[in-house]
């Protein structure tokens, strides 16, 4: 089975004395479960595993349960160490004071139970790290795929990659369209919506929300305005609405808004959003075209091809710890992607096609001096080492 870089990360993390929690964080079905299941296969320390998958989100005594069952399993076989993993622990109201309190009592009383906390909800766990366990943890965060890591482990070219996505539960069923639809439709998208939005969040309208995210994911690479978006739904909301609903999805790691880069914050805000997938499965599932019949409409394609490529961009965006935007001036020169890290610009364009038009690169350069430009496709960087890289890397 394929392993991802984040295996000898964990892996070399939970052979050293015990010192932090180990918080594997991501979107669902990117691997985490069995990233970490590899991890718990192939070392020599003991360990127990729970998930809060189905246990009701107030119910605040069942972490310290999970935490005494380890300890008494380490009392009972003699164990010097154990692992206690705990899977969408996110789920438990206060979970992190919890959580706090056990690591505590352990670090006390020289209890060598080793930690590692797994979720899909990055906001609640950020919180909860941010608010209770602060200097007790460690994070890994896991990304949507990239094409390299496709290619090894599936034997995919890039054009499958492009369309199908980068969600490898859904790789074996993309030569049965219905199958990989229903699974894309099921276990990504009805999973993450009532799993962890829903449940987590003040959301008075989901059918609205439903709404925004497949229009959303249907326009991805596409600006959209908040006001034309209303007019093409059925249920009533506001724009206010429906820029929150699109804040939870891009939390999510479902679609984000991206916002017209400027120097003036206002303007910033009031632009009108460009819309992305983070995993181009999200577009293609809503396509009105199967994957032969996008590749030769060569307009279709370009579409779909732009959208990989920022979903690479922007499903990287929190493990590299830098903003997403698009920039359009009044003479409609314009750049597709603006990554913003500590100051420093990244300015990257996408070409699917003929077009040596680098204008709207060229007037970005004079107007914000970026430390990089660079045209992503046909002149440029090949589309199949850009979608392997890490975008950070570019700064």
């Amino acid at each position: 089975m394929y392993k991802r870089k984040h295996y000898t990360i964990l892996s070399a993390r939970i052979k050293e004395n015990r010192r932090f929690i180990q918080v594997v964080m991501g979107p669902r079905q990117v691997g985490k479960s069995t990233m970490v299941k590899q991890v718990l296969t192939d070392t020599d320390i003991p360990f127990i595993r729970f998930t809060a998958d189905n246990v009701p989100a107030t119910n605040t005594g069942w972490i310290s349960q999970c935490w005494d069952s380890a300890r008494a399993k380490m009392k009972v076989e003699g164990l010097g160490e154990l692992i206690l993993v705990i899977d969408e622990v996110q789920k438990i109201f206060g979970w992190s004071e919890v959580v706090k309190k056990e690591w505590d009592d352990d670090s006390f009383n020289d209890v060598n139970l080793k930690v590692i906390l797994l979720g899909s909800s990055r906001v609640l766990l950020d919180k909860g790290l941010a608010d209770s366990l602060a200097g007790r943890f460690e994070r890994i965060v896991m990304s949507h795929w990239n094409y390299a890591e496709f290619k090894e482990a599936f034997g995919w070219d890039v054009n499958k990659f492009i369309y199908y996505g980068a969600y490898p539960g859904a790789a074996p069923l993309v030569e049965d369209p219905e199958r990989w639809l229903q699974y894309i439709s099921g276990s990504i998208v009805d999973a993450t919506i009532n799993k962890d939005i829903l449940i987590d969040a003040p959301v008075n309208k989901p059918a609205l929300l439903r709404q925004t995210f497949e229009l959303a994911c249907s326009y991805s690479g596409q600006e959209l305005s908040l006001t034309k978006m209303m007019g093409q739904m059925m249920d009533a909301g506001n724009t206010t609405t429906i820029s929150g609903y699109l804040n939870l999805l891009g939390q999510a790691g479902l679609v984000c808004a991206l916002g017209k880069y400027s120097n003036d914050d206002a303007r910033k805000r009031a632009s009108a959003p460009k819309h992305q997938v983070m995993n181009n499965a999200l577009k293609t599932v809503y396509a009105t075209k199967t994957f032969e019949q996008a590749y030769t409409d060569r307009k279709y394609w370009g579409r779909i091809y732009e959208s990989a490529v920022g979903a690479h961009i922007t499903s990287y965006a929190y493990e590299g710890d830098y903003k997403v935007w698009y920039w359009r001036d009044y003479k409609n020169n314009e750049v597709d992607y603006i990554l913003e890290k500590k100051g420093k610009l990244v300015a990257i364009e996408v070409k699917s096609n003929q077009d040596r038009s680098n204008a709207g690169l060229v007037e970005f350069k004079k107007m914000f001096n970026p430390v990089a430009c660079f045209v992503v496709g046909d002149g440029g960087i090949p589309v199949e080492d850009f979608l392997s890289c890490n975008p950070k890397d570019l700064f």
